[in-house]
């Protein structure tokens, strides 16, 4: 398995939530049964930077009033992050979206024409703090757009070659900083709790085959982002003050709601992403055309001589699709030479990995690779290489997107793990592990090793929480070695602690 950055809905338990310890009794089929006993609820508070944003939290709106001019002024809503933190994390964000992303170069007449309109627009909105504010432009055919907190944002060429306007293109850009201004992504994860979720999640270690394809679940590839997703309250904001920052800048503010209007009415089974991340708050049109009624009248700007050379210019372009932009990043595997097995075999002693969202005890000769408070790997050293896993465990958590049971959840990670490997491939069945009156599920994976020549067999577990997520534990190892570490996984799992 390739090491990869998780960059998408890791989910491990917030602060106030039960505690669960797993204890295995054996199962005469050769799998593991676990029973769930409560632990303390913890108080134990991790003052990190949070990552996992990609959150439908439900945040009412307090960030924007509207004075009877109908001018809209920024109020600070409730947040746990300062701005120093938040462009803090995009700039972390930023290098590993950039890295795993097909992104324009900086030189592309593209992104220059984009950059100028964001200039632009970003000059006309109102907030106290200067963010450091960049635009990209991602050679992805569908149709989306994300704000990473901080000011980075990042727009798909396909989003481009279907507006209509400049002023479309411009309402796109003025919603993202709204988002940007108004703290949305940090702003919900605070509401949420998950302040122990830290910006140490991105520079962690995990592994490619089933684990590393983890990474492009979401905003590799403009899927479901960690920066995405945003409430109907937050939506609401963004489309009144992104209106607002768009008539000052001379753009008719009412096209960001008409081009949001033309892809709903182009949905479907195939809506555009920018739909899903981007919720329709309700009444969109309406509440944006009140808003500006109460704005001077004024002639505004035309399409610009750019927005005609660069429209022609993209409408030659063939982008990628998500697809073939996850298949191009997964092909890029490195390899691990021969391993003699007993430079990866278990000692037999075990320590234990003190996590802030869990507890799990390991062979004392491998080692933790990652943060104690992000997704980590453990493994043994000579079974790990610059980009690659071949031998060990990924522990880490997801977010499904419209799972409602934990089948449905495991599936969905699964499929999704499937789209972004086509080495990858389903051994068996998924089976439910009885947790003391709840279920967890079991499923065998087989995908390419980092060791040349060799299949992959991965365990992967998926534990339910109850706000919807998964934590997922994911075991590696060559299949020709599997079945003799498989008795050192099974009492790591026995030994796991959920905080």
């Amino acid at each position: 398995m390739n090491r990869e950055v998780l960059l998408r809905n890791v989910a491990i338990p917030a602060p106030g939530q039960p505690q669960v310890r797993f204890d295995e009794s054996a199962d005469r089929r050769g799998g593991v049964e676990m029973r769930i006993n409560s632990w303390a609820t913890s108080r134990h508070r991790v003052v990190a930077l949070a990552t996992t944003l990609t959150l439908a939290a439900g945040c009412s709106t307090r960030n924007i009033v509207q004075a009877p001019t109908g001018r809209f002024e920024v109020r600070p809503g409730y947040n746990q992050y300062s701005p120093e933190q938040d462009i803090e994390i995009g700039r972390q964000a930023t290098a590993e979206v950039n890295r795993s992303m097909p992104v324009l170069a900086e030189s592309s007449p593209v992104t220059q024409y984009v950059q100028q309109i964001g200039r632009e627009l970003v000059s006309r909105a109102p907030s106290e703090i200067r963010w450091p504010f960049s635009f990209h432009v991602v050679n992805i055919k569908e149709i989306n757009a994300f704000a990473v907190p901080g000011g980075p944002i990042y727009v798909n060429l396909g989003t481009i070659q279907a507006t209509d306007d400049e002023a479309q293109l411009a309402g796109v850009l003025a919603h993202e900083i709204s988002h940007v201004v108004l703290r949305h992504s940090t702003q919900q994860a605070s509401k949420q709790s998950l302040a122990q979720l830290p910006l140490a999640v991105l520079g962690a270690t995990i592994g490619r085959g089933a684990a590393g394809q983890l990474a492009q679940l979401g905003a590799a590839f403009g899927a479901q982002s960690l920066f995405l997703k945003y409430s109907r309250d937050a939506e609401r904001e963004a489309d009144l003050l992104g209106s607002q920052i768009m008539y000052d800048a001379g753009y008719d503010p009412f096209s960001m709601v008409e081009f949001f209007a033309k892809l709903e009415k182009e949905g479907g089974p195939g809506a555009p992403q920018f739909l899903s991340d981007h919720p329709n708050p309700g009444n969109r049109v309406e509440v944006v055309r009140q808003a500006i009624s109460k704005y001077p009248r004024k002639k505004y700007r035309k399409n610009s001589a750019d927005f005609e050379r660069i429209k022609a210019q993209v409408a030659k372009m063939q982008p990628l699709t998500a697809q073939q932009a996850a298949a191009r990043l997964s092909q890029q595997q490195p390899q691990i030479g021969p391993i003699d097995p007993r430079d990866v075999a278990p000692s037999g002693r075990f320590q234990t990995l003190d996590h802030s969202a869990f507890r799990i005890s390991y062979p004392d000769n491998w080692q933790v690779l990652g943060d104690s408070t992000a997704s980590v790997t453990i493994a043994p050293r000579a079974g790990v290489a610059e980009g690659a896993v071949a031998y060990g465990v990924v522990i880490g958590g997801f977010r499904p997107q419209s799972a409602n049971s934990l089948d449905q959840a495991t599936e969905e990670l699964t499929e999704s793990l499937r789209r972004s490997n086509s080495g990858m491939g389903v051994s068996g069945q998924p089976q439910r592990i009885q947790l003391n009156g709840r279920e967890a599920e079991s499923l065998y994976l087989t995908s390419r090793s980092p060791i040349q020549g060799q299949r992959e067999r991965d365990w992967l577990v998926t534990v339910p929480r109850s706000d919807n997520s998964l934590l997922f534990l994911i075991f590696i190892a060559p299949e020709r070695d599997f079945d003799r570490l498989n008795p050192t996984f099974e009492q790591m799992l026995r030994s796991l602690e959920i905080r």
